[in-house]
């Protein structure tokens, strides 16, 4: 199989990674290839059992150099001052058939220098949460790292819950670049490097930046956008720790995430986020505080500290009303608003609030709203009637609502009681539940399996999940 490697990370200094190869496994069994992908990749047509070697790091191809890139970050609040890639190997870098450069990485290939005890394994439930979650949210239209590959190591790893199959995921990303990136040069003071970095992300992710605070204002507005993107479609990330947030604002690091089905702002689904830190509604302000944290390490780059701290202060206090209109934009949407104003704010979070008394199923509520189907989502169906004259008000300027309302809310998302019953069935072998999974989310706004729109039975209902670390 060729890859056309164009390596430019690993042409960086020494400092920035550790250079070591993928693990071999046991055997490799190829269970999930991204063909669509590996086209605008630039991939040749490969034989399945190459690529199996390949994914599951045995056969290094020629032109990579692999690495475990070293950063460091705030988990929880709480600041680590070295982690870095403890189970990935950048295997190096592609420009695809758009002329973009895109990372191709490998999750679960073995322990690396920054592996801290573990054994740097995957176990198969994350990586394929990680594929059908990240294939699922780029058919959304969100920015996101997406799944080339999934391939299971015919091996078993040891985890909480007991001996588990092995699997690597093959992940392609804009880069690997974090906040906690700058943050572990800024931390001890390697100024140099911290430049090289800066230089480095601004060529390949915005040109257009003249210097460490113009790449702070076009992350800033990159990360508005993605949050107000995940919360129009109900989605909790779980884990913003500032070395899971990537200055490129892609979706990264699919952890304890999930898709809420009843509405609540204060959802948390992370069994690890006891105070609710990164719980739905709280997610704007964690994307703020995550700026703060990467203003406060470009800011040692300049000398002039005073002027520095006065204009990373103001770019990161316009992130409020910066994530607000793009907020407004994609709930106006959801109700058949193409050209909201700020009163429309109001209309929406009328609705959220009744959706939230009654909680009612986020997805299919927004879905409903064409039809006389979303009045069965409210017990207080009067306050809901009310609520839809005053909505009927408002659209009746807007000749294209519905189709605004049908292309803005998606009829199926990866629903948690969905995903776990993938992962059950295929660590016992059936991949056929991944497939139907797959198939439904590559056209999320069409309808193919209404069953995959049902919210969760009683019994059905995942109360929490977790890292699969």
């Amino acid at each position: 199989m060729h890859i056309p490697f164009d390596n430019s990370y690993a042409a960086l200094p020494d400092a920035f990674y550790t250079r070591v190869s993928p693990t071999p496994v046991k055997a490799p069994k190829l269970l999930a290839f991204n063909g669509d992908l590996a086209k605008i990749l630039g991939l040749s047509a490969p034989e399945m059992a190459e690529v199996a070697e390949t994914f599951a790091g045995n056969k290094i191809p020629q032109g990579a150099d692999p690495l475990a890139q070293l950063y460091a970050g705030h988990q929880f609040g709480n600041y680590n001052p070295q982690l870095g890639d403890g189970r990935a190997i950048l295997l190096g870098e592609v420009i695809d058939t758009n002329g973009l450069r895109r990372d191709i990485q490998l999750k679960g290939s073995g322990r690396t220098p920054y592996s801290r005890g573990g054994d740097g394994r995957a176990w198969l439930g994350p990586v394929l949460r990680e594929y059908v979650v990240s294939e699922a949210m780029h058919a959304l239209g969100i920015p996101t790292t997406r799944a080339l590959a999934a391939v299971a190591t015919g091996e078993d790893i040891l985890r909480e819950q007991g001996l588990l199959p092995g699997a690597v995921l093959t992940r392609v990303a804009a880069s690997h670049l974090r906040v906690g990136t700058f943050q572990v040069f800024a931390h001890r003071g390697q100024t140099d490097d911290l430049q090289t970095l800066t230089d480095f992300a601004i060529s390949r992710h915005y040109p257009d930046a003249s210097g460490p605070m113009d790449l702070l204002r076009a992350v800033c507005a990159r990360q508005a956008d993605l949050v107000a993107a995940w919360m129009s479609v109900g989605f909790i990330h779980g884990v913003m720790n500032t070395d899971n947030c990537s200055i490129s604002g892609e979706t990264i690091d699919y952890g304890p995430c999930a898709f809420m089905d009843d509405f609540r702002m204060g959802r948390v689904f992370s069994s690890i986020d006891q105070q609710g830190r990164y719980a739905f509604g709280n997610q704007p302000n964690m994307a703020i505080w995550n700026m703060a944290q990467f203003a406060t390490a470009l800011m040692t780059l300049r000398d002039d500290k005073e002027a520095a701290l006065e204009e990373a202060t103001a770019i990161i206090h316009a992130m409020p009303d910066q994530i607000e209109a793009a907020w407004l934009k994609r709930f106006a949407a959801k109700i058949g608003i193409s050209n909201p104003d700020s009163a429309d704010t109001d209309l929406i979070q009328s609705l959220l609030d009744l959706m939230q008394k009654d909680g009612a199923d986020f997805t299919n509520t927004f879905r409903a709203l064409p039809t006389a189907a979303a009045r069965d989502q409210f017990s207080d169906r009067a306050a809901f009637d009310a609520w839809t004259q005053e909505h009927s008000a408002r659209t009746a300027a807007e000749p294209d609502a519905v189709a605004t309302m049908n292309a803005a809310n998606p009829a199926v998302i990866p629903r948690n009681h969905r995903i776990e019953q993938m992962i059950v069935a295929a660590t016992a072998g059936d991949m056929a539940p991944f497939q139907r999974l797959m198939s439904a989310f590559a056209t999320p706004f069409s309808l193919s399996d209404a069953d995959l729109a049902r919210p969760p039975s009683q019994s059905e209902i995942v109360p929490a999940t977790f890292c699969g670390t």
